[in-house]
């Protein structure tokens, strides 16, 4: 847990430059840094919760089995 919130830190770190940069500058880089900055975590968000499914419900479903 401690790795995905220095991840979601560094996530929120890298928004808040990216869109200060963009204010500054106006240059539209910056917004599809941002873009792709969030698509990773979505994806990123995406996987960690499969896992954590998957972990809950198989593991579990496995202990009720055997």
């Amino acid at each position: 847990m401690l790795i995905l919130r220095l991840f979601f830190f560094l996530v929120a770190l890298l928004l808040v430059l990216g869109m200060g940069m963009y204010v500054f500058t106006r240059d539209r880089r910056y917004l599809e840094f941002v873009r792709k900055t969030l698509r990773f975590t979505l994806l990123v968000l995406a996987v960690f919760v499969l896992l954590y499914v998957l972990e809950h419900f198989v593991l579990v479903g496995w202990r009720v089995l055997v």
